[in-house]
Formats: structure tokens, sequence, C-alpha cells
């Protein structure tokens, strides 16, 4: 049986379109009061009591995790974002494990936007998703909470029957004593369990006990999906909606010269046209309408304002910068002395282009004025961040814009902007109209293309060698690229010393044993912007490092694992993950002509992922035939989302090996659409295995780290294949002298 969503007032995204009205926090609690005598446990006792208070008798809080109610249902609150990413069956998961719930019963909702009670522990404090925190930053929270719920419907049944909790026992969602022969449902229980007084401190499962976590439970949000229920921001309907859509500057930092709107306000169904500090916003009853309109403007836009560089000239600039001094990352031993004492040094130079995130819904949200302040409902991602945002530009306090999560389609770091800048656009838009109606921001593909933001474009030069005995004799590694932090509201704890880790993170800290290692960093300055893109400064800095051991390996003539393994001597789980993955993919076999294999291992957000590709090429085409990946991720809460999510991050990146790149002619985006901007297709898929390792350590994250690995292991591929180097992504192949 497939648990389902369960939708109430403001929770689940299933019910937003058919919302009559912009629910506040009061009606909130009324609304979920109405499934009456439900047990709910909470992270804040006194906020939860006032909350009750508010509404009557009503036993629910919004900032509660666990609601437990009559009939039965067990409503798990998520307060991340579920974007494909298995979010909301992972989290409910946890929860039913340790209250021993059937998971026919159980139920998700999306939580409200409330960073004191929903932050995210290890952002902080802030609510918001990403850096594959979701399932990290929840374990104990969660677990705590399906714990105390548990013991408390064990109290409450204890001093129903008269008999020692110690004597019973809950299993798939049945209380009972077996002495007594007596059972309840946790329905049954719930609203004398809510009575009592949750204890101080719970007991949890040892994982040797665990029945749900590590096994493949269905996935919660596939029916509403399979059946078109599921609802997305773009789905969204208010009473006398608006939707606008935003003509943008060709180049980023432009702005409008002169506007020209007579002939677009002639469009049937356009309403208004409203300039705001992004662009030319127009207004319409539809979305064809406001995109007729928008065709029908006339802007002359300032060409002195805004990037004007094309990403050549901007990558020359790159290679110039690192030939001066940067900011030093990381300095262990004396890596100048070391190279000039090695038998042998490899140097490289790797480019990486922009990259777009492209997810499949494009960005869109619908902000509702009220008379007490606004609603956004949106796919958020960083709630803390939006909240703040849209009640800044409309003058509200923060409190006073409620958010209504949506299922999300797709966002790989899209939508979790410093700046959070569709909701802000949106909330200009509202305010430019005369908070007159709810406008639904609608992007094109085109618009998030050409106009959005991008991973860095990224440079490195490295140096590398290796002495009489094979070992590495000295590593000099330079990175230049923009980074994505500096100027933003997470510049004061993500930049020590005027350097982002999340330009060099991989390269800085790298697990190998490299006694004399120097990393440096150039914070580049062109006007193009930048954001973590899945997998952040990992998806270069783990290619350069793979591909450069990798060449150290065969320099040393020795074989690319047992060159790995030794230098990860004191890293038991990387070395575990690789002999697992070597294992699988059949490392040593021998290959055909014209194929190669090749190997990568990296660790990003506390997860260690191993990937073994093989690959084909043939008439100046390469085709990825296998990929085996090897993942420890702690505990696997369900290995079936965890294999998905790596299955994901290798249709996700190809792409990137392959073709893709964001390019620049004169400060202007040359590519608009997935014609220009292809994602992987099904035709280019490989075979994918994934294997994961078994382990007690906590969860860490899965969304992203199977990103790094592919790129060097493919390229490594390539080499064996063709006995040439491809350092620079998407790799081409016309570089190589023959194939």
């Amino acid at each position: 049986m497939f648990a389902k969503p369960i939708a109430t007032s403001a929770l689940a995204a299933s019910s937003v379109a058919a919302e009559p009205a912009a629910p506040n926090r009061r009606s909130f609690l009324k609304g979920a009061s109405a499934l009456g005598g439900a047990l709910v446990i909470a992270t804040h006792l006194p906020l939860v009591r006032r909350a009750m208070a508010a509404a009557g008798d009503a036993p629910f809080a919004p900032n509660a995790f666990v609601r437990i109610a009559a009939d039965d249902t067990v409503t798990v609150l998520i307060k991340h974002c579920e974007m494909g990413q298995g979010v909301t069956t992972g989290l409910t998961t946890i929860v039913a494990e340790e209250l021993d719930a059937d998971w026919g019963q159980m139920r998700f909702g999306f939580a409200p936007a409330d960073a004191k009670t929903y932050n995210n522990t290890l952002f902080g404090p802030i609510q918001g998703t990403g850096g594959s925190t979701s399932t990290a930053n929840s374990w104990d929270q969660l677990r705590k909470a399906g714990a105390t719920a548990r013991a408390l419907l064990v109290a409450a049944a204890a001093a129903a029957w008269k008999v020692p909790a110690g004597e019973i026992t809950v299993l798939k969602g049945v209380v009972a004593h077996a002495a007594s022969g007596k059972s309840a449902r946790f329905g049954e229980l719930a609203a004398q369990a809510a009575t009592l007084t949750p204890p101080a401190e719970v007991t949890l499962k040892d994982p040797k006990a665990f029945t749900l976590i590590g096994t493949r439970v269905p996935r919660l949000d596939t029916p509403a999906k399979i059946t078109g229920k599921a609802g997305f921001s773009i789905d969204v309907r208010r009473p006398g909606q608006l939707t606008a859509l935003v003509a943008h500057p060709p180049r980023f930092g432009g702005t409008p010269k002169s506007v020209d709107a007579a002939a677009a306000k002639q469009v049937p169904g356009v309403v208004d046209v409203v300039t705001i500090p992004t662009g030319v916003a127009v207004v319409a009853q539809d979305t064809w309408a406001a995109m007729k309109g928008r065709e029908a403007l006339k802007i002359e836009w300032d060409a002195a304002a805004g990037e004007g560089q094309s990403s050549d000239a901007i990558m020359a600039g790159y290679k110039a910068a690192a030939q001066t001094p940067g900011l030093t990352a990381a300095k262990r031993g004396d890596a100048e002395a070391a190279l000039k004492k090695a038998a042998k040094v490899v140097e490289a130079e790797f480019e990486f282009p922009y990259l777009a995130h492209a997810p499949m819904e494009p960005l869109n949200g619908v902000l509702e004025p009220t008379a007490d302040g606004a609603v956004w409902w949106a796919g958020s991602q960083f709630q803390t961040v939006e909240q703040a945002t849209i009640a800044a530009i409309l003058g509200l306090k923060p409190d006073q814009v409620t958010i209504n999560s949506t299922y999300t389609g797709g966002s790989f770091g899209r939508r979790a902007t410093p700046t959070a800048d569709y909701a802000a656009e949106t909330a200009m838009i509202v305010k430019a109209t005369g908070m007159k109606a709810p406008i639904h921001l609608m992007r094109t593909r085109e618009d998030d293309m050409k106009a959005g933001y991008y991973r860095p474009m990224a440079y490195h030069k490295v140096r590398a060698g290796i002495d009489a005995a094979g070992a590495i004799s000295g590593w000099d590694h330079v990175v230049v690229a923009k980074s994505i932090m500096i100027g933003t509201s997470f510049e004061a704890f993500a930049v020590k010393d005027g350097i982002d880790a999340t330009s060099i993170e991989g390269a800085s800290d790298t697990a190998y044993a490299v006694p004399d290692l120097t990393a440096t960093v150039h914070n580049a300055k062109e006007g193009v912007p930048v954001l973590w893109w899945r997998s952040v400064g990992h998806t270069h800095t783990a290619h350069a490092v793979e591909t450069m051991v990798d060449e150290l390996a065969h320099a040393a003539g020795q074989d690319p694992v047992a060159f790995r393994t030794a230098l990860l001597k004191d890293q038991p789980r990387h070395v575990g993950v690789l002999a697992l993955a070597a294992e699988k993919a059949g490392w040593g076999q021998a290959m055909p002509a014209g194929t190669g294999r090749g190997v990568a291992v990296h660790q990003s957000f506390g997860t260690y992922v191993a990937t073994v590709a093989d690959v084909s090429v043939k008439d100046g085409a390469l085709k990825v035939e296998r990929v085996v990946a090897a993942v420890d991720c702690g505990i696997a809460v369900n290995p079936d989302v965890i294999r998905a999510q790596v299955e994901g991050s290798v249709g996700f990146a190809l792409s990137v090996v392959l073709r893709n790149k964001i390019t620049l002619k004169d400060g202007e985006v040359e590519q608009a659409n997935f014609d220009t901007y292809e994602p992987t297709r099904m035709s280019e898929m490989p075979k994918v295995e994934v294997h994961i390792v078994a382990s007690g350590e906590a969860p860490t994250g899965i969304g992203e780290p199977g990103v790094p690995g592919l790129a060097p292991a493919i390229g490594n591929a390539v080499f064996a294949a063709t006995g040439q180097r491809l350092r620079s992504l998407p790799l081409d192949l016309s570089k190589l002298t023959s194939t």
C-alpha cells in the first residue's frame, strides 16, 4: 500500500491550487484542528502550548514535527524542499521507525516558514535545503520526535489499561499489552496522549532493530505525481491572479535606457507594464498574453552598462591571474622544494565553463497580498531568505509573510539564491502594481538560461611530482574562479581571509597523503552572476585532483587503484568504496581495443563515492557504456532512494562531461533552451550500478556526492582507451590526435 501526503490547510502541496483564501497562522491552526484528537510532538513545548491556546482546544501547533490524528494517520511535517530527491519519504521514514508505525498510515506535510523551529541545524538559524544536509541535520531531531511520540502513546495506554508501561509493545501502529490482551491503534490513544507531559529523555532504537530504515519503502510522493495531483507552484491559481513575465537586460548588470510599452499594452489580456530594478515586467491575465506583450515591448538597453566580455576573454583573464600570487587556502610542508627534488613533474591546466542548472520546472511563484501581509506559493528552498526578502520589499515584517511550500520540479541549487531573486522579482511586481492582485511570476526556459545564475567558470593550474620510488613529491594547485559567497549575506561565515571555501573545496582539503602541498585561489571579478550548482566546488576540483592523481599513477608506472589506495591508507572509508567499486567493476580485467576503464574516488558532503566508468572511443565519438559506483553515506535510510540519486547524478552530469557549457559573446549568453544546452538523452545513458556500503555511521548527504567523480572517471577511461589526456570539460575528442 502506498502512503499518501495529507492535504491540510497551508501544509500539503496537493492542496495549494484549491485553497479558497490565503491562510494565516490562526487559520492554519483551525484547519488542522478539524482532524480532532491529535497528538502533537514539537520541539519547543512553550510555543506549542501558546499555539494551542490561540486555537482554542486545538491540539496542534505549527512548529510540531509529528501529528497523530484520530483517524490513525501520522503526519510528519517536512521542513525541507522536496525537489525530487525523496526527502519527504526519507524524513518520514525516520519518524516512522522510532514510532513503530505502519508505513501505510504515514503522511507528510510541508512545514510553515519558521526558522526558530524548523531551522537547518547545519546552517542555523535559517530554514533551508542545500548542501545535501536534509537527512544529516534531521536525523537525531526526527528520531527523538518519533521516539517521544511513541513514549506518549505507550504512557497513555499504560494509564488507560492500568498496566506497567514496560510491558507494552508497539508494532506496525498497534500498541498492545500481551498479558491482558488489550490493544489499540495510535488514533485511539492520540487524544489522551496529547494531555501528557513528554519525557525529558527518550531511548532511541538500536540500529540492529530497524525494520523500515534500510529497506525499500514506497515513496510518498509517487502516487500524487503519477496521477497529476501533486501541486507545484506552476499549478497555483488564486482569485484574481495575474501572470507576469519580465524582460531582462541582455547583459548582466544592464539597465533600460528607454521603454516604449504602447504596443505591449494593446495586446489583448495585458493589464499593466511596470519597470522594476531587474527589468521590465508585463502583467497580464494569462501567460500567453504576458509573453506576447513582452514581445511587443520596445526597449533600448544601456549598452555601456553591465558585463560585456566574451567567455574566452574572461578565461584569458583567469589564466593571467593564475600567473600571479593568490590567496593561500592550504599549505602543508614545502611544495616548491619537493617539486624541485621530484624525479618527474606533471603540469596540467584545466578549464571549466559556466553551467546552467536547467531544472525541468521553470522558475515561478505566486505572491498574494493580503490585508495583514502576503502569502508566497513556491517550491521554497530557502524559506527564511525568501520570507525576509519579500517582507523587506513590501514593507512588512518577516512573520507577516506566509510561505506555502509546494513540490518543486528540480533545482540543483538554482532555487536557493542568497538574493531570493525570483521571489524578490515577484514582490517588486506586486508592489509596483499597487498590491492589487496576486501575481504569478513565470520565467520561460530562455529567461533562466540567458538571465539566470550559473556554476562559476573555473581555471586550474596544477603541478605535481613523484619521486624515484613513485611517491608524490610536491603538489601546487592554483584555482581561479568567481566566489559564490563574497558579496552575499553568507559571506560573514563562509569566507575567511578572503577565501571562499566553495571555490577550492575538494582540492585544498584533499584526503590524499600529500606531505608537501600548496593550494591557492584567485577571486575573479567579472559581472556574471554565479551560484552553487549540484556539488558546488567539487564539480571542478574533483575532476582536477582525480585526473592529476591518475596521471601521477601512470607516470609512476603503477595501477591507478593501487596508487590511490596507498595514498589513502589512513582513510578507511575512501579505501572501502574504492575497493568495492573496483571489485564490482571488474578492475584489472583486459579491455577490448578502443575501450577503456577509469576510476575516481572523492568525498563530499560527508559522503564517500568511488566511480568506475567504462567507455568506448570510435570514429571520434565517445560512448559511456557503464558506470559502477560505490557509496558510503552512513546508515542508508532508504537504499532505493540512494541508488536513484546516484543514477540521477550520472544522468545529470553526463551531458556536462560530453557537451554542455554556457558561453558569452560580448556579454550575452549564447544558449537559450534545451536545443543549445542539451540534457542527457536516454540513448546516451549508460548502465549504472550502485553499491551501498553497510555502515553504522549517522547518515550523510546523497543528492550531490554522485556528481563529482563522474567526469574524472570518464576522462581517465578515455586515457585508458586512447593513451591521450583530455583534461578540460566538456571533453573534446577533436583534440585527440587519432581515435
